[in-house]
């Protein structure tokens, strides 16, 4: 699949502490898109950050349970991310999901060829 043109951002951001069925969110959302046939996720670790509970993330060297703000971009055509949304609205308690036009310039995507990890 060649994608170019215009397409739909979506970014996720919450804590790196959030779970979804006894593992870590950030894990199961990648592997979600994966099953749905997503073009890609990329998962960010952030060094600080805030959100609507107005409490401080940040990412701590020593700590002994660290809570960094953790942010995924996905981009893919609208009826892809229109896909995503329902799961994401099941998956994700407290966070924020926003949702932006971006013009891609190329992607090639090979069906059916998922390495294994």
């Amino acid at each position: 699949m060649k994608l170019e043109g215009k397409a739909k951002m979506l970014r996720i951001h919450f804590g790196e502490d959030d779970q979804w069925e006894g593992r870590p969110l950030y894990e199961a959302i990648v592997e979600r898109c994966r099953k749905l046939d997503i073009a890609g996720a990329t998962v960010y670790r952030g060094i600080r950050g805030y959100g609507a509970s107005t409490r401080i993330r940040r990412a701590h060297l020593l700590a002994l349970s660290p809570d960094a703000p953790i942010m995924i971009t996905i981009i893919d055509t609208q009826e892809n991310i229109q896909r995503l949304i329902p799961a994401l609205d099941e998956m994700v308690s407290e966070g924020l999901i926003a949702v932006s036009d971006v013009e891609v310039i190329k992607y090639v995507h090979q069906r059916g060829r998922h390495p294994q990890e």
